[in-house]
């Protein structure tokens, strides 16, 4: 078994989300729209690297 060396950055960005606690449905949804862009942008991201774009 490998030996990780650096800190997960998947990991802290996860502990970040769930540090963050929306007071109201709207900052609840933007939350929520933030992950919803970070997704699709890494989406793009990924068929762009595998030459499917």
């Amino acid at each position: 078994m490998t030996r990780q060396r650096a800190v997960d950055k998947n990991l802290q960005n996860v502990a970040k989300d769930f540090e963050v606690s929306p007071v109201n449905s709207h900052q609840a949804q933007q939350v929520q729209q933030q992950v919803n862009d970070h997704r699709h942008q890494d989406a793009l991201n990924h068929d762009k690297n595998r030459g499917n774009h």
